[in-house]
């Protein structure tokens, strides 16, 4: 494959292979807590990191990772102590973050909102030696502690409460979340981009969730996908030249409605299936429902 002569292109696909595990991986928690936006609004702040990263002529890699993780600590601050003014807080910190990107890099030596086109949109050509060694150490970061702690992980997403009555320090793995998304956000920038890196982390889930019925399958599947279409889109913006982090977003989004759409029948199947083993003699009403969130249903 000719794709695989050049060396941009293989640092690019090995980027969009670590942005596919992490994003999802990722992401399955966010959707389980409600806070499917939560990348966006990171995205956002890390706009102001990669800004100062051309002003101080640091890596915008590693800048925006350290504000990125200052930005969503922030914000789980503001979620537990926020209250009512709470959303008008968030508010001015995405487009503050946005706005101080825009102003940094144009402080910035030879600064133009161009060179802040290919990390708010990602760029192939771009991923440099350095970027790809970021990308790596953060990727492995995000895999140690979405894989090493996904018990815990999954029982704050569930039930605060119940996980707190448990003994598990519900804050510290609620902001371990916020600062594992943040080093996600920051990942897959060079590849997706910082405005559409959440797609990324919620699309691939909601997609797994339509044929997936615990949590292990659904997170085993959202990866999958997320590494299929991350390199279907590196590969299709070589040969089209097109947007890579356009491409992989609609890819994204083609696999959820086909995934929509074979899910229809085989929910179908399993209704049938459910109704032929309900014994003759119960009526469908008093049918006692299976119970949900069990260790082997979730499959964690």
């Amino acid at each position: 494959m000719d794709i695989l002569d050049y060396a941009f292109m293989q640092r690019a696909l090995l980027a969009a292979v670590l942005v596919g595990i992490t994003a999802p991986a990722v992401g399955i928690y966010l959707v389980q807590r409600r806070q499917a936006l939560m990348g966006d609004g990171i995205g956002h702040v890390a706009m102001t990191g990669v800004g100062l990263g051309f002003l101080l002529s640091a890596s915008p890699v590693w800048m925006a990772t350290a504000v990125s993780v200052l930005g969503a600590v922030t914000m789980e601050l503001i979620r537990w102590y926020g209250r009512t003014r709470g959303d008008i807080a968030l508010a001015m910190l995405f487009y503050g973050g946005m706005a101080g990107g825009v102003m940094f890099i144009n402080l910035a030596p030879g600064g133009s909102n161009a060179n802040l086109t290919s990390y708010l949109f990602g760029s192939l050509s771009t991923v440099s030696e350095s970027d790809v060694t970021a990308i790596c150490l953060l990727a492995a970061f995000v895999v140690l502690v979405t894989v090493g702690l996904r018990r815990q992980l999954f029982a704050v997403s569930q039930d605060e409460e119940f996980a707190r009555v448990t003994g598990l320090p519900v804050r510290a793995l609620n902001l371990l979340t916020a600062i594992t998304a943040a080093v996600t956000v920051t990942v897959a920038m060079r590849v997706v981009g910082l405005l559409l890196v959440s797609a990324l982390m919620v699309v691939p889930v909601a997609a797994a969730q339509q044929l997936s019925r615990s949590f292990a399958a659904t997170f085993a599947l959202a990866v999958a996908i997320g590494v299929t279409v991350t390199i279907g889109g590196t590969v299709t913006s070589y040969y089209q030249d097109v947007p890579p982090g356009a491409t992989i977003v609609l890819l994204t989004i083609a696999a959820f409605i086909a995934l929509s759409v074979l899910a229809a029948p085989l929910a179908r199947r399993r209704a049938r299936a459910l109704a032929a083993a309900q014994p003759a003699g119960d009526p469908a009403e008093c049918a006692i429902p299976a119970t949900r969130g069990t260790s082997d249903e979730v499959g964690v």
